[in-house]
Formats: structure tokens, C-alpha cells, sequence
């Protein structure tokens, strides 16, 4: 019988898959099934100083026939995956030390520097292979902060200047600016925005233009001869995965004067000069910060956490400010209330208050506190969290409009959009939450909406963190049968 050298070589080829599989202890063992691979499953630690708010439901707002101020806050359903949030605001001592590692970070860089002794071990610029790589810091080497040689001291004071009058050694606000960058995930998932022109139309039996130029809009930052951070909206074509990388080159010491700014008619010199500097207040919550430092700070958090962790690096999500959903969500807490405590009173029975507010007219004090208050010293919500209600607002992710949650999507909503320089002021504003200590008790509800500009600074504005959970789980609903 004479065969085909087709069916020869299928034969031959069948005969091979046979043997490799079934002479396989594993295939054997699974019964040639497809089983699915086993691995061990990442359990993500919780976050220092952060707590769970597990996944849920939350009708946003208040109601329609509620206004505050004769605002209307529109109501909406709305569900919320789970995520890590601080359980306090962000202090002046977690600030600071933020603040002292730029400061740190400068310092080495002219360490490395010919001008000021050219110490080549302050930088890092060869594998352990020998083979050159992108320099950065050692961050192991110590600064000579006790015995400097002439050179070094140079290099360490060139960050601080005296002031002129009363001969205060302070640090050079000016300096103290951090670069990072953002690469934009959910923009490079975009089908309108992939490299391959094959794989922007859903069908596929449309041919596809390989000379459609598409355009891609980025920010990017450089500082100029002056010293001065020039931050730029750009548009070019798009042409490789670094047109979604964003860079941001920003000032990151707080405007100490917001307090005297905000308040210009009354004496607050001592805050201006002591608040974010003395350790009196270190449990205090950092103000002055604007929306962009408070986003540098979760990029340096970020940064902070990933360089001390493995592979296991790439399951845990990036710190960042919270939508203004997902802060309201978690203040209401899991009853869902219209303030972090159950009830509308400001206060128990035993009559202490429950948050740092404004109680009365002019009387700034009757709970206990004139401005801010260390955080964490009233009681928590359902979720574990303080402070949600008054103290110090806090910024969010979102973009401010007045159309409010009626243009957010109904699941883990968001709307973000990062103004260029160029762009009118109505597009700089951020939705800020929670109302704060120089508040009426009507502007600290959970519901209750209001914005701030990005650049600025106020004595009355602060932020925590939030990061999304590395994994979400599957639970089966308790609630009754439909009948």
C-alpha cells in the first residue's frame, strides 16, 4: 500500500504528540485534561498606617430635594471596588520627611559634582558586572553631615540661605522640586491610540491606513537656565509607548504663608513660622500643599515602596490621591451615613464632639481646638478611618464640575484631567472633601461637594493616600431570595 507523503508526515506527527503527552507522568495524572496552572497566590500585606475599605455600594449625594447653601447635591447609584485608604491625613511629619529626602537627594547629586568635590561614590553609574548603567543615587552612601571636608560643606549648605533680617538658617524653599514621571496605563490601553494601525478598529475586515497620523498629547517638564520649572502640554504623533509617559518637575515645600493669606486680617505669624518646621506639630496635617505636591508625594511614596520589593513589586498598585467617589464612599462609612458617626448631631451624649469643626459664631474653640487638631484624637468611622469630617479638607483625583456625579460612570467612576499651563483657571480646579476646622457643621457632611484650585495653597486643605487592592475576592451575597 502506498502513501502519501502528507498523511506520512500527519502520521509521524500524531505518533510524536502521543508520546510526548501520554508518556507525560503530569498528563497522566490529569487525565490529558486541561486543568489550569497551579501557583501560589499573592496575599497582599496591609499598607502601614492604612486601612481596608472593603468593596460596596453607595448612593452618592443627597437628595434631590436637599440643598445646602441652596446647592443641589444630585444623588446617584454607584458601586466602589475595594482599596487601601490612610486612616489619617497625611501629618507635617510624613511631609517632612518627604521633604528632607528631595533635600537629601540634591545634596548627593553636588556631592557628585566636580564643582563641589566630584565624590564619585555618592553615584552609582556601573552594574555589579562592571557593564555602565543609567547613573543614579547611592543611597547607601551617608552624607558627611558631622565632619564634612571644605568641599562637602559647600555642598551641604548650598540647599539652605540666611535670611537677611534675623539671621534665621532655613532651607531654600526655591530648590526643593522633584522629578517624577507617570506612564498613563489606561491611555496606552486605548484602541484609538495603539502603535499598530491594525489594532485601532474592532473590525477587522476593514483594511487599515498605515499613514493615519494620530496625535497624542503628553506633559513633560524641564527646569531653564533661571532655575525656573517649565511645565508644557505638548502634541506630537504618536509613535512609541514614550509618547505615554508623563513628566512632572514640582515644588514640594508647603506655602507656609497660606496662613497669613487665608486669614489676612488676623494674627497668624506663629503658624506661618512654626506649624509645618516644629515638632509641636508633627501629628498635625500638613496644609499649604497644593494638588500637584500632594500628587508628587504619592509618586514618591510609590517610588519609596517598589525599591524595596522583589518580583512581588509588580502586583502592588501605585499610591495616589482618591476620587472624589471612593473619599465619600469611605467617610460615610459601611452604614453609609450621612457623616462619619452615626447620627446628625455633633455630638455623644456625654457631650464631646465628634470632629474639629467651626460649632458656633467666631467660637473656633468649643470643641476643643482653635485651628487644627493632631489628627487621629477623635473617634474613627465603621471603616477604621479619622477625621474624615472636618479638620482639614482633603484633596481628590477628580476633576471639579458642577454636573457633578451625573457625568461620573455608575463603577469605580472617575474623571480626571491634568490642566495644562495654558488652560483657563475653571479647568484647574479639583474636587477638595470633607470640609475642615474653620467650617460650619453643614460643610463637613460626607455629601457635600467643593472645589479648590490646584496651585492653591491653603491653611484649610490637606490629603490622604489611597491605593487600589492588588486583588478583589469573590463573596457570596447574604441578602434574602427574591420571591
Amino acid at each position: 500500500m502506498k502513501y502519501t507523503i502528507p498523511f506520512i508526515l500527519f502520521t509521524a506527527t500524531l505518533c510524536g504528540l502521543l508520546v510526548s503527552c501520554f508518556g507525560n507522568s503530569r498528563a497522566m495524572q490529569n487525565g490529558g485534561e486541561v486543568t489550569g496552572q497551579k501557583g501560589m497566590a499573592f496575599n497582599e500585606p496591609a499598607p502601614f498606617g492604612m486601612t481596608e475599605v472593603k468593596r460596596g455600594y453607595l448612593k452618592t449625594g443627597l437628595e434631590q430635594n436637599d440643598s445646602l447653601w441652596g446647592i443641589v447635591t444630585p444623588s446617584k447609584d454607584i458601586s466602589v471596588d475595594g482599596f487601601w485608604m490612610d486612616q489619617t491625613e497625611v501629618t507635617n511629619s510624613m511631609y517632612r520627611q518627604f521633604v528632607e529626602w528631595v533635600r537629601d537627594s540634591i545634596i548627593r547629586e553636588r556631592l557628585a559634582d566636580p564643582q563641589y568635590g566630584g565624590d564619585e561614590t555618592f553615584k552609582i553609574e556601573e552594574d555589579r558586572n562592571g557593564d555602565p548603567v543609567k547613573p543614579y543615587l547611592n543611597w547607601a552612601k551617608p552624607i558627611p553631615w558631622k565632619k564634612p571636608t571644605e568641599e562637602q560643606e559647600r555642598a551641604i549648605q548650598s540647599v539652605y540661605y540666611t535670611h537677611p533680617i534675623d539671621g534665621t538658617v532655613m532651607l531654600d524653599a526655591k530648590q526643593l522640586i522633584y522629578r517624577y514621571e507617570i506612564f498613563d496605563y489606561e491611555k496606552a490601553a486605548l484602541r484609538k491610540y495603539r502603535l499598530d494601525p491594525k489594532e485601532r478598529s474592532l473590525n477587522t475586515d476593514a483594511p487599515a491606513d498605515p499613514d493615519e497620523v494620530i496625535m497624542i498629547s503628553k506633559d513633560t517638564a524641564y527646569v531653564n537656565d533661571n532655575g525656573e520649572i517649565i511645565r508644557q502640554t505638548i502634541e506630537r504623533p504618536l509613535s512609541s509607548l514614550y509618547d505615554f509617559l508623563n513628566t512632572y518637575i514640582v515644588n514640594v515645600y508647603p506655602d507656609t504663608t497660606c496662613w497669613v493669606n487665608d486669614f489676612p486680617n488676623a494674627q497668624q505669624e506663629q503658624y506661618m513660622k512654626l506649624y509645618f518646621s516644629s515638632p509641636n506639630y508633627n501629628d498635625y496635617p500638613v496644609v499649604g500643599v497644593t494638588w500637584e505636591p500632594a500628587e508628587a508625594f504619592c509618586a514618591s511614596r510609590t517610588h519609596y515602596l517598589l525599591r524595596g520589593l522583589g518580583p512581588q513589586a509588580r502586583y502592588i498598585q501605585r499610591y495616589r490621591l482618591p476620587t472624589e467617589i471612593e473619599w465619600e464612599y469611605a467617610a460615610r462609612g459601611k452604614e453609609g451615613n450621612p457623616y462619619p458617626w452615626q447620627g446628625d448631631e455633633a455630638k455623644s451624649k456625654d457631650g464631646c464632639f465628634f470632629a474639629n469643626f467651626k460649632p458656633d459664631r467666631g467660637n473656633y474653640t468649643e470643641d476643643g481646638n482653635l485651628i487644627t487638631s493632631r489628627v487621629g484624637i477623635y473617634g474613627a468611622n465603621s471603616n477604621g478611618l479619622f477625621d474624615m469630617a472636618g479638620n482639614v479638607a482633603e484633596w481628590t483625583s477628580t476633576v471639579y464640575t458642577e454636573a457633578g456625579v451625573n457625568a461620573m460612570a455608575d463603577l469605580n467612576p472617575q474623571l480626571v484631567y491634568n490642566a495644562a499651563k495654558e488652560d483657563p483657571y475653571v479647568l484647574k480646579r479639583k474636587s477638595v472633601r470633607g470640609g475642615s476646622w474653620k467650617d460650619p457643621m453643614s460643610l463637613i457632611k460626607s455629601a457635600w461637594r467643593s472645589w479648590e484650585y490646584q496651585n492653591q495653597p491653603r491653611s484649610y486643605v490637606g490629603f490622604r493616600c489611597v491605593r487600589s487592592k492588588a486583588s478583589t475576592t469573590s463573596a457570596v451575597s447574604s441578602g434574602k431570595k427574591k420571591k
